[in-house]
């Protein structure tokens, strides 16, 4: 209902409602310092889009399962491309390490998976004035409505300060900006001029870009000389429950409650703390994740990205792929699916923090007991059989 909603007051939108809001919004603009010199730079040429509308309210019942994802941000290509960027940037990498300790291939992976090391640039469809982009989100879009407002005032003051000419300020539809897809607030706090040219350009200085990208994950807490995290095997009779993401143990501790590290590897630091998550259930892999797991989800609060960044970086260090295959062949919820199994959990007492389709981590506490009362692997996770299973029993 509410996506119906939306899709009909977006389709009220009008090109002249758009040029209206663009005048209306000019005393907030001022208020927040932008000269009139500055906006009506700006917004010359900014033209009503549809599209930007249309990318906002898509919702697709389907959900890509993990693998689908991984397969494609840790591509062979994707691989090879960073490999060779690799090669190509051997010294300002170098540079980069030494200035802020995060490891080179991570911001690799960044740069890779954020815009395919630049190549996105040269797809017209994809990329977008950036201004025209936060107006329209502004403009059309009620839930995206003050993201748009506020990145749109700090996309003003980018300009303002000369950091980047309005026709060169492109990026998502959105509003990410760059090579490694900086939101304008995070650009106002986080880039950096390492080329030292005066500005802080991410849209064409490669040094820029890596740099502010370093600069985030520093500031976020990355650790030096560590990793993301360990893939691990798990025995038949572990304590499937405490895969969560939420408990801390030491490598060590974890270990002694029989999670072993996959090719008969050895964890170089015992005493590090980690949690353990299993994104596909107990049937795929699983991993021990470190801190700087966390400090990569400063960049994209999703544990997919993080997962992908992490092993995207191993794979161009020169890596294998994962030692445990995924469960291909469960079969992924519809959104209408996953708020059925909130909806039973529901009314078997359980709080799953509402029906919404979205199974964050009350939902999955909710799925976890669920499984464990109910004699299965206590895993959380909501596949085909799971929904199934509580049809059955529910």
């Amino acid at each position: 209902m509410l996506f119906a909603l939306f899709c009909a007051e977006a389709s009220a939108q009008t090109a002249q409602g758009f040029q209206d809001w663009i005048r209306s919004f000019w005393p907030t603009a001022r208020a927040q310092g932008i000269t009139a010199q500055t906006y009506n730079a700006a917004f010359a040429g900014a033209q009503f889009d549809s599209s930007v509308i249309k990318r906002a309210t898509n919702q697709p019942e389907f959900v890509k399962p993990i693998w689908s994802y991984m397969d494609g941000a840790v591509s062979d290509l994707r691989i090879k491309n960073g490999q060779e960027m690799r090669r190509k940037y051997a010294s300002l990498l170098a540079k980069l390490e030494q200035s802020y300790g995060v490891d080179r291939h991570v911001l690799l992976a960044i740069w890779g998976m954020e815009t395919a090391y630049g190549s996105i640039f040269s797809n017209k469809a994809l990329i977008k004035p950036t201004i025209q982009s936060l107006a329209m989100l502004a403009y059309a879009d009620p839930q995206r409505g003050e993201f748009g407002r506020t990145q749109l005032i700090a996309a003003l003051k980018i300009l303002q300060n000369g950091d980047i000419t309005p026709s060169g300020m492109v990026g998502s539809w959105a509003g990410a900006m760059g090579h490694t897809q900086f939101i304008p607030t995070t650009f106002l706090s986080k880039a950096v001029d390492f080329d030292g040219d005066g500005h802080r350009d991410i849209w064409n200085s490669i040094p820029d870009a890596l740099a502010s990208s370093a600069n985030l994950l520093k500031e976020a807490g990355w650790e030096s000389g560590k990793t993301w995290g360990y893939e691990v095997t798990l025995p038949g009779n572990f304590a499937f429950e405490l895969a969560d993401g939420n408990v801390t143990k030491t490598l060590a501790d974890w270990q002694a409650l029989g999670a072993k590290r996959v090719h008969g590897r050895s964890f170089p630091r015992p005493e590090d703390r980690a949690q353990l998550i299993m994104p596909a259930g107990y049937r795929g892999p699983a991993f021990l994740i470190l801190k700087n797991f966390s400090v990569i989800k400063r960049y994209n609060n999703a544990t997919s990205y993080a997962l992908a960044i992490g092993h995207l970086a191993d794979r161009i260090r020169g890596g294998g792929g994962f030692a445990h295959e995924w469960p291909r062949s469960d079969r992924m919820l519809t959104r209408s699916e996953r708020e059925e199994v909130q909806t039973i959990l529901n009314r078997l007492g359980y709080d799953t923090g509402g029906v919404d389709g979205r199974l964050g981590s009350k939902s999955r506490a909710a799925i976890r007991h669920w499984q464990k009362k109910s004699g299965l692997v206590p895993d959380g996770f909501a596949s085909g059989d799971l929904l199934e299973a509580l049809r059955k029993r529910g």
